[in-house]
This record gives C-alpha cells, structure tokens and sequence, in this order.
C-alpha cells in the first residue's frame, strides 16, 4: 500500500500494479504544508481522492478519514464517512483508533462501507503523545494493542494498519488475528507494508522518520533540473532553436 494525493502519482501507481493507493490524512503535511495531521478536512480528502480516482481507475483506494470526522459519535461518523465514499467514489475509508471506535465501525460496516483499522502509533494523537513514540514497548501496552486489533477485527475492518510497534509486538497482533495486518515502522512481520510515497521517492525533506527506505531522491533532482532551467534562461540558451516554432 502507497499514498497518492493528485492524478499524476496515482497514475503512476496504478502502473507499478500497487495493491492499495491510501489517500492519507498525511496530505496535510506532505501536500499542503502542515505541521501535522490534524488540519485536514473532509472537504481535503474527498478533493484528493476525485483526483488520485481519476489516475488509478483499476486499483482499490483507501480514504482516510480526518481527525473530527467520526470520533464524536456513530452518526457523525456515518454523515462524514457516507459524503467521502459517495461524493469522492473512495473504495473505503481508515479509521484510526481502538477499542473507542468500535461503535463507529460496526455502524459504517452495517451500512455497507467497509473500514480499515489504524492501531499503534495514531498521528491524529499527537497532542496527547506529546510526539511520536514507539508503541507496544511495555506488557500492558503489547496486551492492550491486541486486545484493540482483536476487537476490530470483530468490528469488521477487513485490514489493519500498524504504525510504529515494536516488530515482536506487531508479529504478536499479526498472529492473533485472521485479517490482513499492513505494517509501518513495525517489522517484518506483518501481512503487507504502507509507506508514504513522497518518502520511499526522497521527494519529502522536511524530516525522514526512521522506518523509511529512499528509494530514489526525486528532491535532489527535481531540484537541479529546475536550476538547469533557469539558468539556461538567463544565459539565452533556451529556449534553442528545436524549442520554437
């Protein structure tokens, strides 16, 4: 699974034969400028997904839902979720959180909107964790985490993403539950893994979390393409003659 918030990226995902394209709350830092996740809306999402939706037509795409959009209560929940899956044509939407959100799930389920579960780290907490921290460090925290992926499971999620588990913590979850388990920052021992695309491409600079392998530096050479080109424009060289008509 990769994120994509635009037709190009999506396009270009759905030619690699990528499982999922998840339109991630993670706009709101990579595309638009935040400093976390918490600006975005659901006016964001459904935006992004009409977009990535008309470059990838083949490819399942996965919506997150933002922070506020559903936490409240189950009908706030089933507004929010039902504009995003009609308005946008997203194939399902992520929640984050555990054993809180089950009421939400089990409604927007019932409905016929199938939910992807977030347990671990949750970026839309950052407030309350004051960062970013490993999660499923200590007993109590590994028991918890399983508790919550076996609840959601039972809530219906048809997959769960783990953010930033300790990875014998994440191969503990991935073997008490039956559905699909998509790491990040969590090990090898889960089922699938998601990256945030502009990361894996070394097109994101603003930080590199620890789990990312850069498989390109698309930053570095965007950027002296980009300096080639005005340079070649202040010293006249284009646009040459092969470039006019």
């Amino acid at each position: 699974m990769l994120t994509a918030y635009d037709y190009l990226m999506a396009s270009y995902l759905e030619k690699t034969g990528v499982d999922i394209i998840l339109v991630g709350d993670s706009l709101g830092m990579v595309f638009l400028g935040y400093k976390d996740t918490l600006e975005v809306t659901v006016e964001d999402v459904i935006y992004h997904v009409k977009a990535v939706k008309r470059g990838a037509t083949h490819t399942m795409i996965v919506a997150d839902m933002p922070f506020m959009s559903y936490q409240e209560s189950v009908r706030v929940a089933i507004k929010n979720a039902g504009q995003l899956m009609k308005v946008s044509g997203a194939s399902a939407v992520k929640l984050e959180g555990g054993t809180e959100i089950c009421p939400q799930i089990k409604a927007l389920v019932k409905i016929g909107i199938p939910v992807m579960g977030h347990i671990g780290l949750q970026p839309q907490s950052v407030n309350l964790y004051g960062g970013y921290p490993v999660q499923g460090v200590n007993e109590k925290d590994i028991e918890r985490l399983i508790v919550e992926a076996k609840a959601l499971e039972k809530a219906g999620v048809f997959a769960l993403v783990v953010e930033k588990v300790l990875s014998k913590t994440t191969a503990l979850i991935t073997a008490a539950v039956k559905i699909p388990v998509i790491g990040i920052g969590s090990g090898p021992h889960c089922d699938g893994q998601v990256l945030v695309t502009q990361d894996l491409l070394g097109a994101f600079e603003d930080f590199t979390p620890k789990f990312v392998k850069k498989y390109a530096n698309v930053a570095g050479h965007s950027t002296k393409a980009l300096k080639n080109f005005i340079s070649d424009v202040r010293s006249k060289k284009f646009p040459s003659k092969k470039y006019f008509y």
